[in-house]
């Protein structure tokens, strides 16, 4: 954790936001008081891994048939 004053940030806020991007944590002080953290957001989104549900099901061999008459008129409200 590196502590800097209000004013250092707003001399070069790039240099600090580059610092916490690479994992530092800052704490932001006015008058020898910390009033502020600045630290990296943890990655809460996790990637599915690939296959995850294999062998749970299959894909029909018509699955890309053409539906039948009475299911199209349905949709399109006959």
């Amino acid at each position: 954790m590196v502590n800097i004053t209000v004013d250092e940030i707003q001399k070069d806020p790039l240099k600090y936001l580059r610092q916490v991007e690479a994992g530092e944590t800052l704490v932001i002080m006015r008058f020898n008081q910390p009033i502020a953290e600045l630290r990296p957001i943890a990655s809460s989104q996790q990637l599915r891994p690939f296959g995850l549900c294999a062998g749970e099901f299959t894909v029909p061999d018509d699955f890309d048939a053409p539906l039948p008459e009475d299911l199209l008129n349905a949709f399109e409200g006959k």
